[in-house]
């Protein structure tokens, strides 16, 4: 029998399927609007080749269903052609479930409906693809919650919980993905179309005389139960946290014979879901958050028992390994900084009905706990915005611990197991001396409340030896957790990396039932094969493997955190899909608008890295699969910060497009708008003759047209002085302060069309007592330039800025930009093109914003306050490298009470909004925040925006115009004028808009001078 089933499993893994036949047929059958939902292509095929595990497995093709009747069009296609199938969501399991040659349903862009929320009855009925958080989002309306909610809780999809059988803090709270399903509308492979959910024995005996295909699944369900029942008792870990194997527990009379529950888990491996009914729980409207330190991870862990007694919502734990990794990457600092003192850390979340009850539940633990000897360090937070900067700590491990600065790669593999919570702090202990005897190392973290601890550690999986090892390990690990009494996977599931050590926890009798459930339900075993029972060794089918070499090529940017390679880089993204997330963050806003995997952050990575590989993306620089998957990148730097190991795709981008045009022309945008310093400077010596062609009707559609512009944007005016033209002009006729010396950089924007800024800023530094200096020679950091891969000028300009500046920077005379993206160029572009040049070293850390360096260099300033209230919009290239503190804390120092509604992008980034092919996705994108949010804005309030592209698309999108914090920092000090009506930045667009008219006035006059002129001579010449 056992043999059979190998045979069966083994068929569906080596199946030979006619791709191109079966890509035609589908594409035939499957209803699409666009028609490119089924989808063979290369590219595609490599965006899904691997989730957030080691492994990577090329699929036979995807297939995006619209509605149930696409999805059992599919299933029966693949079963025509003999092809695998599996299901996936938010492709971020850890195991390797997500990933298999076969046909990929991917549920998240149109199944993702709530199609219903009954308060009364607490249910949801949802499709597959819907995202957690918009499902606890609506619920939250009636005061109520899907309960598991795991770290990617804000991308992952009810269908992949229900796969995985997630958990999650708030497992704690009311139980496992399978403690709350109801019902689930499936699909089997075979075409049977049915709800299950659970079965009381009076429904059972219906269905069994109805006969039919249900009837003959649920006879040999129900035998599966009576046969291995008693077995199921004695061997199933009786823990909070057992996910391993199939839910044979539900099958039993006690448990209801609940098939839905059953299925709740199996990775995708029996059927497909179409439709799930959730079970809701009251949520607490108020929660606190007890921060408790103790000397190490191990003492947190054998305290768990005694604080769960106080019945918290949450109890999660972390080491200090997460902790100095965390710190050594640079990010949560604000989190960082709300932790005791300490070893080891737990987080413990009380929710009730009022903050009041929440805080007296924490502050009865917190007497408890310091009543004892040696009591633990503890902080008791109430503000949701500290809570939430604590948890961001906890919900960033997995990222946290990849990818650490001097440290070598960390996998998962041993990621997920779970013990009873009374037995974590000796399993820890012993885990520990694991890692010590191995020579690994890994943080420990995880849900504690319910034993499951997650880690990664530094497996070899690049070496024979290391891969040899890496089994032993995960080996022994199995033993010693069976030998706890409990489970190899917590809530990550089996997959591929643990399916192969089933029988060392359940024994050979209960895997044979595993084999006997799979078959139930999918008697050819064609559905997701490999996975979790029959499965892959853990050791095959891995993402590197003992014959990994990719592809080196010499590169532009030095990738130095990389040692120099690519394809290192690249590797950087372990699949987490913090990326995917719809809301919240900078990250990524290409995604939130196409909802396509090929423009999110992970799947530019990955397309990225298959490319070094050569396999599937066989074109390199060349590649039109990665070309048309950067071409909608934003490059607004948002994943160099979110992205928790730093995958920086703007730079790869830039990078790619330098190879990818070598030795050929670019668009006319590109030559239009990276060399915009040029043709400003061009511009500056008749500024009003340019403002005709790009301002007039008729002349400014030519332009358009010629630049590559969408006829719907509009031309930004030159101003007809430029600010150094002014400023030097000013100095002749002034003296400067003798103050200490500051460079005020002119950077294209400010210089060319908006000197009203420069101006702003120059009178804010001198009043705030410094001496401005601006240099005279014709300098452009060339931000523009790396839009567009135009990377060997961009290290022309550079070099041309350190030779200038080179006395300045030998002086350590501090640079203050006011154009946020050039500011970012001193900061990173500078330091990866030239990192051991230490002119550009010296560079970067004298470069400041104007709200860093009165920050920093002028703290004590007095400053004129300005009551005002205001939307404060950040340049991405500002939140992402050089964060809003100090915008935000110059103004709160000059009493402007604001709000930062849209943490996202504004959509324009650069020139990419003004670009013809970008502009429904420009708009789309400033329309997901930024855009209503400055239109409902009241009319008395400023937007403040220092990035020339956001101020561009707030002007043209909305009746409003933002100012620079100069501007806004000029209006306090010239006595806070209440502006010119309707709006406080009227007066000042009025000005220029006149400034511009008159001197377009003047070019036409002169045009028509010289052409009257002209027509004179002629016509005395004609006479002669």
């Amino acid at each position: 029998m056992t043999d059979r089933f190998a045979e069966l499993a083994q068929a569906s893994k080596s199946a030979q399927v006619d791709a191109a036949g079966l890509a035609e047929t589908l594409r035939a059958r499957i209803r699409s609007v666009s028609g490119g939902d089924v989808r063979f292509d290369r590219g595609t095929r490599a965006l899904y080749a691997t989730d957030g595990s080691n492994y990577r497995q090329v699929p036979i093709g995807v297939v995006l269903p619209h509605d149930a009747e696409d999805v059992e069009a599919t299933v029966a296609t693949c079963r025509e052609f003999g092809a695998p199938l599996l299901c996936r969501g938010g492709g971020t399991s850890l195991a390797g479930q997500c990933c298999n040659v076969a046909v990929i349903l991917d549920f998240s862009k149109y199944m993702a409906r709530i199609l219903e929320i009954d308060p009364a009855q607490r249910i949801a009925r949802v499709q597959p693809g819907v995202v957690l958080d918009t499902l606890r989002a609506a619920a939250e309306k009636h005061h109520l919650t899907f309960a598991p909610d795991p770290a990617t809780h804000d991308r992952c999809t009810l269908g992949g919980m229900i796969g995985n059988n997630s958990c999650g803090v708030h497992s704690v709270m009311a139980g496992k993905t399978d403690d709350n399903i109801e019902e689930l509308e499936i699909l089997t492979y075979d075409g049977a179309r049915m709800k299950v959910g659970a079965t009381p024995r009076s429904d059972l005996e219906a269905v069994l005389r109805q006969g039919g295909r249900r009837a003959e699944i649920y006879s040999k369900l129900q035998s599966i139960a009576a046969t291995y029942g008693d077995l199921v008792r004695q061997r199933f870990p009786k823990i909070p946290r057992r996910v391993s194997g199939y839910n044979l527990n539900y099958l039993l009379p006690e448990n209801g014979f609940h098939v839905a529950r059953a299925l709740v888990g199996s990775e995708g491996t029996c059927v497909t879901v179409l439709e799930a009914t959730c079970r809701l729980v009251q949520s607490p409207p108020e929660r606190v958050l007890l921060v408790i330190a103790y000397p190490d991870i191990f003492q947190c862990a054998d305290h768990v028992p005694e604080i769960m007694e106080h019945k918290p919502i949450g109890l999660e734990g972390f080491d200090d390994l997460l902790v100095g990794y965390t710190r050594a990457k640079g990010i949560n600092s604000e989190g960082l900084a709300l932790l005791p003192e300490g070893g080891g850390w737990l987080m413990v979340e009380f929710g009730a009905a009022s903050a009041q009850e929440a805080e007296s539940q924490a502050r009865g633990l917190m007497q408890t706990l310091g009543n004892i000897a040696n009591p633990p360090a503890m902080r008791l937070y109430s503000d949701k915005q500290k809570i939430k900067r604590v948890w961001e700590v906890r919900e960033s491990a997995l990222g946290a611990t990849s990818h650490v600065p001097g440290e070598p790669l960390n996998w998962e593999g041993w990621e997920d197991a779970a013990v009873a919570p009374e037995k974590l702090g000796g399993y820890l202990r012993d885990l520990r001396k694991m890692f010590a005897a191995y020579g690994y190392k890994g943080s420990l973290y995880g849900h504690f409340g319910h034993g499951c601890v997650h880690t990664r550690i530094n497996f070899d999986l690049q070496s024979k030896d290391g891969i040899a090892k890496f089994r032993r390990f995960m080996e022994e690990a199995a033993d010693l957790v069976v030998g706890y009494g409990g489970s190899i996977s917590g809530e990550h599931g089996d997959g591929q990396s643990r399916g192969e050590l089933l029988p060392k926890m359940f024994g050979p009798e209960l895997v044979q039932a595993f084999r006997e459930f799979k078959t139930v339900w999918d008697p050819d075993w064609k559905m997701n094969p490999g996975k979790l029972i029959e499965p892959y060794k853990l050791d095959e089918n891995l993402r590197l493997g003992a014959d990994y070499s990719p592809w080196e090529p010499k590169t532009n940017f030095q990738f130095v955190a990389d040692h120099g390679s690519l394809a290192q880089a690249t590797l950087r993204c372990v699949g987490v899909g913090k990326c995917r997330r719809e809301e919240g963050g900078l990250m990524c806003p290409s995604y939130r608008a196409t909802h396509e995997e090929e423009h999110s952050t992970r799947g530019r990575a990955h397309l990225l890295w298959e490319m070094t590989q050569g396999g599937v993306i066989r074109d390199g620089w060349r590649s039109e699969e990665v070309k048309q998957s950067l071409d909608l990148c934003l490059a607004c730097k948002g994943c160099k910060s979110d992205c928790p190991v730093g995958v920086d795709v703007a730079t790869y981008k830039s990078e790619f497009l330098s190879h990818y045009y070598e030795g050929r022309m670019r668009p006319r945008s590109a030559y239009a708008f990276g060399n915009i310093d040029i043709w400003a400077r061009v511009a500056s010596h008749a500024p009003g003759l340019a403002n005709l062609t790009t301002q007039l009707p008729f002349l400014r559609d030519i332009s358009k047209l010629v630049a590559g512009i969408p006829r719907e944007r509009a031309i930004p005016a030159f101003a007809p002085e430029t600010f150094k033209a002014w400023f030097f002009k000013r100095r002749l006729d002034r003296r400067s302060n003798a103050g200490p010396p500051v460079l005020l950089w002119p950077d294209t924007f400010n210089n060319y069309f908006h000197p009203a800024t420069a101006k702003a800023a120059l009178d804010v530094l001198e009043t705030a007592g410094f001496q401005v200096i601006v240099p005279r020679a014709n300098l452009c950091c060339g931000r523009p330039l790396y839009d567009h891969g135009m990377l060997d000028r961009a290290q022309s300009l550079l070099l041309q800025i350190l030779d200038e500046l080179s006395p300045e920077i030998a002086a350590g005379i501090p640079v203050v930009g006011l154009e946020p993206s050039c500011v970012a160029v001193f900061r990173d572009e500078l330091l990866n093109l030239f990192p051991h040049d230490e002119r550009a070293q010296a560079l970067s850390r004298q470069t400041f914003l104007l709200s860093e360096f009165l920050e920093t260099h002028a703290p004590r300033v007095p400053l004129p306050k300005l009551d005002r209230k205001a939307i404060l919009h950040g340049h991405c290239h500002h939140k992402s490298l050089m964060k809003m503190t100090s915008e935000e804390a110059v103004l709160r120092r000059i009493g402007v009470d604001f709000r930062s509604p849209a943490p996202g992008c504004c959509g324009m980034a650069g020139s990419f909004g003004f670009e013809a092919d970008k502009y429904d996705l420009s708009i789309a994108i400033g329309e997901l925040e930024l855009l209503p949010a400055v239109r409902h804005a009241p009319l008395d309030w400023l937007i403040i925006a220092d990035g020339f592209s956001c101020r561009e698309q707030i002007a043209q999108c909305t009746p409003r115009h933002a100012l620079h914090l100069a501007e806004v920092l000029q209006m306090a000090i010239h006595d806070n004028p209440a502006g010119c009506p309707p709006y406080p930045e009227t007066a000042s667009v009025r000005q220029r808009e006149a400034e511009v008219g008159q001197s377009m006035k003047r070019a036409g006059l002169g045009l028509a001078v010289l052409a009257a002129s002209g027509m004179l001579l002629w016509r005395l010449s004609v006479h002669r």
